[in-house]
């Protein structure tokens, strides 16, 4: 991971907020973790929706940016399959298809039991 991109992640200040981790990153992977703590949960004691997809978004994000080219989301769905029984969660990030301006990808996001949580298809598209 160069320089640059090491500092337009560690610029994510609402991730390291929210205590977003980066595991891996290469070229159309990558890998974000972050241990749930009790300000992650909703008022029913489950983890926030929004939680869980910050986590795919940046996960997403360091993927996507990992080609050294600025690219930003422009469409999102998420498809939530348990609430998560963990004390962590784990995004994964994998390039599905690329073109010369538009990128696909899907994050599937787990507990660190392995349950499946959520999964994320993220269209971005690379800036000049």
């Amino acid at each position: 991971m160069d320089d640059k991109l090491r500092e337009l992640l560690k610029n994510d200040r609402f991730a390291a907020f929210i205590g977003i981790e980066l595991v891996e990153m290469e070229l159309g992977h990558a890998v974000a973790k972050m241990n749930i703590m009790e300000n992650h949960l909703n008022g029913v004691n489950m983890i926030q929706g929004g939680v869980i997809f910050t986590l795919a978004d940046f996960a997403f994000a360091a993927a996507a940016n990992a080609s050294g080219h600025v690219t930003v989301g422009i469409n999102a769905n998420i498809a939530y399959f348990q609430a998560s029984k963990g004390k962590m969660l784990i995004a994964e990030a994998k390039e599905a298809a690329v073109s010369r301006k538009i990128v696909h990808y899907n994050v599937n996001v787990f507990n660190e039991n392995k349950d499946y949580i959520a999964q994320v298809s993220f269209t971005g598209y690379k800036k000049d």
